[in-house]
């Protein structure tokens, strides 16, 4: 019915209750759900798992969205906060169960992705940053992270520009030591 119409199109008849629009949205979003998802976490398997949570949450959440801004721009939000919290799930997971080494699954740190350490690296961050000012963390996931421009950032975040820019910069100078200090 609605062969390749745009994205923000089917988000829209998607967010009126068409559910055929739904259906079709979830399917073209899903490759670019998975890659943003992989943005954050660096196992295939957990970036996955994400994305499923990020289709399940625009199919259980699609009504909220109203069109003021782009669809990606919602979805972006969708996405960060899905990884964050698979990365929570499974950081916790881990404390609680841990499980013995495996010799043939442990990754020799020599041949392991620089790429990986650096993301859970900036998880582990983002999770600080969280718990310490958790008001500067939208600004950074949605400017950095998701690269949304700073006017459509600031308008997700619900801040004016000027606060937006402000909340950044104390976000990337709070990050920098700890990421420095992971390496």
């Amino acid at each position: 019915m609605y062969e390749a119409a745009p994205t923000e199109e089917l988000a829209r008849h998607a967010a009126a209750g068409d559910r055929a629009a739904l259906d079709e949205l979830l399917a073209a979003i899903r490759p670019e759900v998975v890659r943003r998802c992989g943005r954050f976490l660096p196992c295939r398997e957990d970036a996955e798992e994400a994305g499923q949570d990020v289709l399940l949450q625009v199919a259980r959440k699609i009504g909220t969205f109203e069109g003021r801004s782009r669809f990606s721009t919602w979805l972006y939000t969708v996405v960060a906060n899905c990884a964050r919290q698979k990365y929570r799930e499974l950081k916790r997971r881990s404390a609680e169960q841990p499980t013995p080494i495996d010799a043939d699954r442990h990754a020799d740190p020599r041949t392991t992705s620089v790429i990986a350490g650096s993301r859970l690296d900036l998880l582990e961050a983002l999770d600080r940053l969280e718990r310490e000012h958790p008001h500067l963390v939208a600004p950074l996931v949605y400017r950095d992270l998701c690269q949304l421009e700073y006017a459509e950032a600031a308008e997700r975040s619900g801040i004016p520009l000027g606060t937006f820019k402000s909340r950044l910069h104390e976000a990337r100078r709070q990050v920098r030591p700890w990421l420095s200090a992971a390496r």
